[in-house]
């Protein structure tokens, strides 16, 4: 009897006596850390909401004619989607879809361009050695930081000499060289194309642009797609470029003429639908686009790398 009182009243192995014991948590309540670790699923939420929250409205009132727009709830789906779509590609005989065209043009061939030459230049300053590449690089750095509103002035006057502006190459040529794009090519290229491999292939004989095509660029192809989708997006959604750069709305892309149908709109409500109509199916090519280059990005950051 006695050795099992001695056995009850023995600590328990592993612990110390004296040792203070953690309270339990309480019934009905999670542990701190879990609490603590709900904050930032919750501001991540919050954060969704918030840049979700417009698109919704886009959405909800693409599907409403004018007068629900002004009469219904705000996220009350409405009756008159394809009634908006019908006026809005009879609208000037299509013009709408002129200008989403230009858009594509802009976007897709100046995002082609410029991905080009961010590889080239982020190539060059990652894996050569030549006198002043970092005081190159840091004048690239100050670019990124350099708002585009800033450079929009003296680019006009730039092309304006050159009688180059009211066309295409107006918009296309300022968009050639992403400080960003650049910056984020050498990054990558610096992590992701090893130096043993393209000595190597220059000891094999091949030439440097052989040695870029054909080694570097399979290498850097994810992070050249996401040079590609910044720059696509931030030249579809481009505003104040081709406000200062073109007369002809012939030339005009969706923003530009979205902002017209808008600022006509104060005299024509009616136009309203046709601007909330036309902004829902400018997000369409966005969203396509991300998910069709979104299997690019399941490649590893050093893929075909060797180990040193």
């Amino acid at each position: 009897m006695t050795s099992v009182t001695a056995r009850k009243s023995a600590p328990a192995a592993g612990t110390t006596p004296g040792a203070a014991q953690a309270p339990p948590p309480a019934a009905g309540r999670p542990p701190l850390r879990r609490r603590i670790a709900l904050l930032p699923t919750a501001a991540l939420l919050l954060g969704a909401a918030y840049c979700l929250l417009p698109v919704a409205w886009v959405v909800v009132a693409a599907t409403k004619s004018g007068r629900e727009l002004f009469s219904t709830f705000t996220f009350l789906p409405g009756t008159g989607f394809t009634r908006n779509i019908a006026d809005l590609h009879a609208y000037r005989d299509g013009i709408y879809w002129r200008w989403m065209g230009n858009s594509a043009f802009y976007a897709g061939f100046g995002a082609l361009l410029s991905t080009a030459v961010s590889a080239v230049s982020g190539y060059a300053l990652a894996l050569y050695r030549f006198p002043g590449r970092e005081a190159v690089f840091k004048v690239l750095l100050a670019g990124v930081l350099m708002p585009p509103v800033i450079l929009a002035v003296p680019q006009y006057l730039l092309l304006a000499k050159a009688d180059l502006t009211d066309s295409y190459l107006s918009v296309l040529l300022p968009l050639l060289l992403s400080p960003y794009g650049v910056y984020l090519a050498r990054i990558y290229a610096a992590a992701a194309v090893p130096a043993d491999v393209v000595e190597a292939a220059r000891m094999d004989g091949a030439g440097e642009w052989r040695v870029f095509t054909r080694i570097g660029v399979p290498m850097m192809v994810p992070g050249l797609v996401t040079i590609f989708l910044f720059q696509f997006v931030a030249v579809w959604n481009n505003f104040l470029l081709p406000y200062i750069m073109l007369g002809d709305d012939e030339k005009f892309p969706m923003t530009l003429g979205l902002y017209t149908l808008l600022a006509q709109g104060s005299n024509t409500p009616a136009l309203y639908t046709l601007v909330i109509t036309g902004a829902l199916l400018a997000l369409l090519p966005l969203i396509a686009l991300f998910l069709f280059i979104q299997r690019f990005w399941s490649l590893d950051l050093l893929s075909g790398a060797v180990k040193s």
